[in-house]
């Protein structure tokens, strides 16, 4: 399933499909840095996290 949206309330990003159904939440960190329709990112520290439609970790990778 991809990733329609995602939007970062507070200290969580939630992810929603197409259709707006939720597909997960994850912890925001120091905030969202974007998404596409497979992953989404989230800085935290040195570091950005991504995630899979269904909030599973993926990679982890130095910021700049």
């Amino acid at each position: 399933m991809a990733i329609g949206s995602a939007v970062q309330r507070g200290s969580f990003v939630t992810v929603y499909d197409e259709k707006g159904r939720q597909l997960a939440t994850v912890p925001a960190g120091d905030g969202m840095q974007g998404y596409t329709g497979s992953t989404v990112s989230v800085k935290r520290g040195a570091f950005i996290y991504t995630y899979d439609e269904r909030g599973r970790q993926v990679s982890t990778t130095p910021a700049r």
